[in-house]
């Protein structure tokens, strides 16, 4: 059984009566786990908003999405926070880091959210911090940090939840080459090592050399 099953996944915006914006059209794919796979296509061509409904930011407007075997559109609002929480890490492209916190409490927080232990909340993000070689830098705040750095963190934070998958919305567009295939090869060592699924959005030949499954979009629609 695949990790995540999206079955004719649409969906349509609703501007007004007379206007309407179809995002997504009949999407079926599967992610199996351990996957390093990547959705590809120009912007505006619906990978966004494809996995802001894998990662249960949106909802489609007919299809269904499972994890597990789980019928994720069926879950009702007030499960779906705490489904996130604990079944998906999320890498932006805004980073989207707490700038009042270090890079530490960054990564921590997320654990503190789940209930896990002081302790282990401590060991897991110097561990992870490590992993990402930002140790010098785990008493430094966004600010005091660079666009690399900051991604660096945002990967820790992600992988700190343990999560079934990591969603990657176009994580290097804000990276110059070098810095974004440094990032690429970390996110590759820790698919590897740790087991983790990474599913990306991207427009970015690099993502895509580097993904093992790649979908590529156009229109709403799934073209390969």
């Amino acid at each position: 059984m695949a990790l995540i099953e999206i079955k004719n996944i649409s969906k349509t915006y609703i501007e007004t009566a007379e206007i309407t914006t179809p995002a997504l059209k009949g999407i079926t794919l599967n992610i199996e786990k351990g996957d390093f796979a990547a959705v590809a296509g120009p912007s505006g061509s619906g990978k966004t908003t494809l996995l802001n409904i894998i990662g249960a930011l949106d909802k489609p407007t007919s299809g269904q999405i499972y994890y597990d075997g789980e019928d994720m559109t069926a879950i009702p609002l007030n499960r779906l926070a705490d489904f996130r929480l604990h079944q998906i890490g999320f890498v932006f492209q805004s980073y989207n880091l707490i700038n009042t916190l270090t890079a530490f409490e960054n990564v921590e927080y997320i654990m503190l959210l789940q209930g896990r232990p002081t302790g282990e909340r401590a060991r897991m993000a110097k561990d992870l911090l490590g992993r990402v070689g930002l140790s010098a830098f785990m008493r430094r705040r966004p600010a005091q940090m660079s666009g690399g750095q900051q991604q660096r963190v945002a990967v820790a934070r992600a992988i700190a939840a343990q999560p079934k998958v990591v969603l990657a919305d176009e994580p290097t567009a804000n990276l110059d080459s070098k810095t974004a295939g440094e990032l690429l090869d970390l996110m590759k060592e820790l698919n590897k090592e740790k087991g983790v699924t990474f599913l990306f959005s991207t427009h970015d030949k690099m993502v895509m050399d580097k993904a093992d499954k790649l979908f590529r979009m156009k229109d709403g629609s799934i073209i390969n």
